[in-house]
């Protein structure tokens, strides 16, 4: 009879059967009780041991439900065929970094931000914590597009104030453009897309991610070119129409024409309308966008988002897709499930119904259009000759001095002093010499007004 050279201690805090149970695995794995080898039965171990039968029977147990043994009738238990991994080869440990927190800049001009201090913190808390209590059926599935009332009150908003011509059907809910651009993508691998140049380098890397190929096309001052466009063989064209990202340019209603009739001259060929801040325009109502012109049949994806009018991490957004795309969509991601809670779903709806958003916006725009006033003159005053562009719509301003220490200069002298902005260059994929010199792009959303007058004197200072 096979003998097992190990004893069990009943004073310790692990229990025998799972001491036992150890000591076999350890022998199994080692090659000590090899394939095919009869262990001792269960009254003969509990003896040898000094254990209760109870106690071998639960640790054989779990090592035949592992599959370590094989209970054979008039046998016993049979250890079976095991594999033991291979050490793995010596392999050179990545070098340790602390993890680095965000700079936390005196004066925040990044893009991305926005004032938290505009965020309607009692309504919205009051409507979510309300569904919280009175729907609990929100806690299951909906619908993989976004919740329904809520897809009408979002075709209610785009009709009235971006004259987007579409039925609930046709958006998509989902957590932010990135997301939904990347799902978009995923139906064109392997065609080549048309994106700004400069712009949004995030769009390019989505794209590339979902396998397709990136041509870079110049921007005017019209918004993108579409005469390089024609030349090109892409399939989808990203663009940023009515606020282009980071020139500000409005792209025109002509422009928009010969967009609109590129993407209609060959079937497939559909435009990417990213719309994600067309909500801020300070002078004239802004122009319908380029879905509305083309019509709820035409060839244009529309992209917003809720992120700069509510929160970034409200990871709320939608796209309008025209129905030939929507039925390849359906197709490939029907059975996917919608990615954002369906709290926050039917707290923004409700936020809407009730007309809070509308209100909420208004009193954005007119915060914003101050903030952006207030900085403007105070650069303005510092910087006599200096050139701004943008004041019109959007959340950032372009600044250029015509006699300035040079961009790269600029921006590591502004930094120097707590500022945290970026140079145009920046946002050239390539052609960087065409930038303009000189400019660098200050977004305002997230600077207190309080700390305008500081902001231009510390520049002043740091640029003259």
């Amino acid at each position: 009879m096979l003998q097992l050279p190990f004893a069990l201690d009943a004073a310790a805090k692990t229990p025998l059967y799972e001491q036992l149970y150890r000591a076999l695995v350890a022998q199994i794995r080692g090659g000590a009780l090899p394939a095919g080898s009869r262990l001792p039965g269960k009254r003969t171990l509990a003896g040898q041991l000094g254990v209760a039968v109870n106690t071998v029977d639960t640790a054989y147990q779990i090592l035949a439900a592992e599959g370590y043994l094989e209970a054979r009738p008039r046998s016993g238990f049979v250890v079976q065929e095991t594999w033991d991994p291979a050490p793995p080869a010596a392999v050179r440990e990545p070098e340790a970094r602390p993890a680095q927190a965000p700079r936390r800049w005196r004066f925040d001009l990044s893009t991305g931000g926005v004032d938290t201090a505009l965020f309607p913190f009692r309504t919205w808390g009051r409507m979510q914590k309300e569904l919280l209590y009175a729907a609990p059926e929100l806690l299951g599935h909906g619908h993989p597009q976004g919740d329904e009332n809520l897809r009408q009150a979002i075709a209610g908003y785009l009709a009235a104030y971006r004259g987007v011509d579409c039925s609930p059907d046709q958006i998509v809910v989902g957590a932010g453009t990135e997301y939904l651009l990347g799902l978009v993508a995923g139906l064109f691998r392997g065609a080549e897309a048309a994106v700004e140049n400069p712009g949004y380098r995030r769009v390019r890397t989505i794209l590339e991610n979902n396998g397709l190929t990136c041509r870079c096309v110049p921007i005017d001052d019209s918004g993108l070119d579409a005469a390089a466009l024609t030349g090109s063989a892409a399939t989808l064209c990203c663009v940023t129409p009515s606020h282009h990202f980071p020139t500000a340019v409005t792209m025109p209603a002509a422009r928009r024409g010969q967009l609109l009739r590129w993407a209609s001259e060959r079937p497939g060929r559909y435009l990417i309308e990213d719309d994600y801040d067309a909500e801020f325009r300070f002078d004239i109502r802004p122009l319908p966008s380029l879905q509305g012109m083309a019509g709820r049949r035409g060839p244009v994806v529309y992209l917003c988002t809720f992120s700069k009018s509510l929160a970034p991490s409200i990871r709320i957004a939608c796209m309008v897709l025209p129905p030939e795309l929507l039925e390849r969509y359906r197709a490939t991601y029907g059975s996917y499930a919608n990615t954002v809670s369906r709290f926050e779903q039917q707290t923004l709806c409700r936020f809407m119904e009730e007309g809070c958003f509308t209100r909420h916006l208004s009193r954005m725009r007119l915060a914003y259009e101050n903030r952006m006033e207030a900085l403007a003159a105070a650069l303005g005053e510092t910087f006599p000759d200096g050139v701004l562009r943008g004041r019109h719509t959007g959340l950032h301003l372009l600044l250029t001095l015509p006699r300035g220490p040079g961009e790269a200069e600029m921006v590591s002298a502004a930094r120097a002093a707590g500022a945290g902005l970026t140079g145009l260059s920046a946002y050239y994929m390539e052609g960087a010499e065409h930038c303009p010199a000189n400019t660098v792009v200050l977004g305002y959303a997230a600077l207190p007004d309080r700390d305008i007058p500081a902001l231009a004197d510390t520049l002043g200072s740091v640029w003259r």
